[in-house]
């Protein structure tokens, strides 16, 4: 009658909205409020309050929808990124076992994610890593968090695995530990490469023996410890006739076969091998004295005699001998510096002794040898700036994807008495102890800005790398000396590129900063020799303003047959473009080498592959042709 559906006025009842009174013959009394409600007026405000009421329930519905759509797509993104990860993600419950891992589990442990469910890291742990793993869990207890932790893995397939951990633990509403979760990474590459690096910095390239750096440190430690022990310089006698008779490859089988004789020598010996480069090797016998030392020089001199070298052609050099210098500490030198100087002496006068035989330092001589060896070499080097016996040589700097030269290098040689020429590996040394290499240096500088007035070059593209020595630049008044000097010669500044080597550079950080920072503001460039041979300036490379890095020639050398030459060229290639600056390869010599080099990014190199030094006047009468655009 009312047009109202039962069904509303059956919820009404319920609500009580239908309630009516009694009379007194009991007899239902409606208001007259709810008459009007239903027939009047009254109803059709009653029905547009439901509907805005039902249109306000619609609304909410519809933003609950909403949100739970929401929600659905982020887990479904969160789920689809977890699931895809190349890291491992994983949730562990409070005792670690693992609840939850995602696809990537089956790269670090060998098993699917479903098969790993109730184990926890520790069941792959390897034996080494179990001491560290248990310091881990306490350290994550302790502070509710660890980031970069790296422990090691052994696969269901038993292969090793390196692994880096990030884990934060999870907190009941008690604040106890309910689990862990986190994520994990393989950086087992990364791991070995560094390993392999720092194996580098620490061992010889060609016989992976301890290194002269690791020689230093060895006896360094025993000297701070106060302990009492041995050092042996062992040199082979003659090994230059091997090398120019043979050639340098079969040196350096030599070399290893020498070193591999001498190494099991040391098994018998509790001493330690080491080799200091070319031709010379040390031992290092802890807690030795006199006469064990002596003993042992005698029987590493003696395997050295027995050994029978198998050369090319199957000729076999078996006449071969050694001399050995020999040292104790403290008695002939409380630090490292003093005791390797001795020991050095002690082996030269073996060699001056005749050669085949060990010598026990002693004070006296070693102080009559030393000074007659200085004497000589003052004289010779006094002589040869006197009579202006310096002679410079030059080897081109070639861009290695099409062997254009880009530039040279200034080599410096002593022409000597009968007309040959002396190397300066011979003399440089003694020149810097003697106080003679400023004077030297400054020859150089001088010969080269009179070269290059002379051929009225000024083309800045066309540059010369110049050695200088740290003396020289340390000391402020040769570099005022040089400037002026270079000021005056109406030379391009452009045209120059003076090279200090990274042992020099560090051992005088601010003094070769600053030495830059003058070059720089002159117009020259700065370049950064025999680079990783002491492997201690990588952190320091971003201080050094340096515009080229020469890799040290040991390393290209042996780029074809060593992995952790090819792995250091490589890593200084890449850091080198990172910081802007430009890689020469020294001692560039076969073909090899030079592919290794292309396909590492090194723009330029040197080397007896392009052309051998060569005297200076003699190349300025046939320069090669140069690329417009030469770096």
């Amino acid at each position: 009658m009312l047009g109202i559906p039962i069904q509303k006025l059956r919820r009404w009842d319920e609500q009580g909205v239908l309630v009516a009174g009694r009379t007194h013959g009991g007899h239902r009394r409606y208001s007259r409020e709810l008459i009007d409600r239903l027939t009047g007026t009254g109803f059709g405000t009653a029905n547009d309050k439901a509907t805005r009421e039902l249109a306000t329930i619609r609304k909410s519905l519809a933003e609950k929808r909403r949100i739970i759509q929401l929600l659905l797509e982020s887990e479904n993104r969160y789920r689809d990124l977890v699931e895809t990860s190349h890291d491992l993600i994983w949730t562990t419950d409070a005792r670690g076992r693992f609840i939850y891992l995602n696809a990537a589990a089956n790269a670090i442990f060998g098993l699917a994610a479903k098969d790993l469910v109730g184990r926890c890291f520790f069941d792959f742990e390897a034996n080494p890593s179990h001491v560290s793993n248990r310091r881990f869990l306490a350290m994550l207890k302790r502070k509710g968090e660890v980031k970069h932790y790296v422990t090691r893995l052994v696969t269901a397939a038993g292969e090793d695995r390196w692994i880096g951990i990030n884990a934060r633990v999870m907190l009941d509403d008690n604040g106890a530990i309910c689990g862990i979760r986190g994520t994990a990474r393989d950086i087992t590459e990364e791991h070995l490469a560094t390993q392999r690096i720092e194996h580098l910095a620490m061992h010889d390239a060609l016989t992976d023996l301890p290194n002269r750096l690791s020689l230093q440190r060895k006896v360094e430690s025993a000297l701070q410890s106060g302990g009492v022990g041995a050092l042996l310089f062992l040199d082979i006698d003659h090994f230059k006739y091997v090398n120019d008779n043979f050639g340098h490859r079969t040196g350096d089988h030599l070399i290893l076969g020498v070193g591999s004789v001498l190494r099991d020598l040391m098994r018998g010996l509790n001493g330690e091998l080491f080799r200091l480069g070319g031709d010379e090797f040390a031992i290092h016998l802890p807690s030795a004295l006199r006469k064990e030392a002596i003993e042992a020089g005698e029987q590493a001199l003696d395997a050295v005699r027995r050994y029978r070298f198998q050369a090319a052609d199957n000729k076999v050099i078996s006449n071969l001998a050694a001399s050995a210098g020999i040292a104790l500490y403290p008695f002939h030198g409380n630090d490292v510096l003093a005791l390797l100087s001795n020991v050095d002496i002690a082996m030269y006068q073996a060699k001056d002794l005749g050669r085949n035989r060990h010598v026990l330092f002693d004070q006296a001589s070693a102080g009559l040898r030393s000074t007659h060896r200085r004497i000589h070499w003052a004289k010779k080097l006094r002589d040869a700036l006197d009579e202006d016996r310096l002679v410079l040589f030059q080897q081109p700097v070639v861009r290695l994807k099409d062997r254009k030269t880009m530039h040279h290098e200034v080599l410096l040689r002593i022409r000597d008495e009968d007309g040959g020429h002396i190397l300066p590996g011979n003399f440089i040394e003694l020149a810097e102890s003697l106080g003679l290499i400023q004077d030297i240096d400054m020859r150089v500088v001088e010969k080269l800005l009179a070269h290059l007035r002379a051929q009225g070059r000024s083309d800045g593209k066309l540059r010369y790398f110049v050695n200088l020595s740290r003396v020289s630049i340390s000391d402020q008044n040769w570099v005022r000396r040089m400037t002026a000097l270079l000021h005056g010669s109406g030379v391009n500044p452009s045209q120059l590129v003076f090279e200090i080597t990274e042992t020099a550079a560090m051992s005088e950080i601010d003094v070769t900063i600053t030495f830059i920072r003058h070059l720089k503001e002159m117009g020259s460039r700065f370049a950064l020799d025999d680079f990783g041979a002491g492997f201690s300036s990588f952190y320091y490379l971003k201080r050094f303003d340096v515009d080229y890095l020469k890799i040290d020639g040991s390393f290209i050398r042996d780029l074809a047959t060593d992995e952790g030459s090819r792995i250091f060229v490589r890593a200084l290639n890449d850091v080198a473009r990172g910081l802007d600056k430009q890689v020469i390869a020294e001692w560039v010599e076969t073909p090899e080498a030079l592919n290794l080099l292309l396909g590492m990014g090194t723009q330029f190199g040197q080397g007896h592959l392009f052309q051998r030094p060569v005297p200076l006047e003699h190349a300025a009468k046939a320069l090669p042709a140069r690329d417009a655009n030469a770096a």
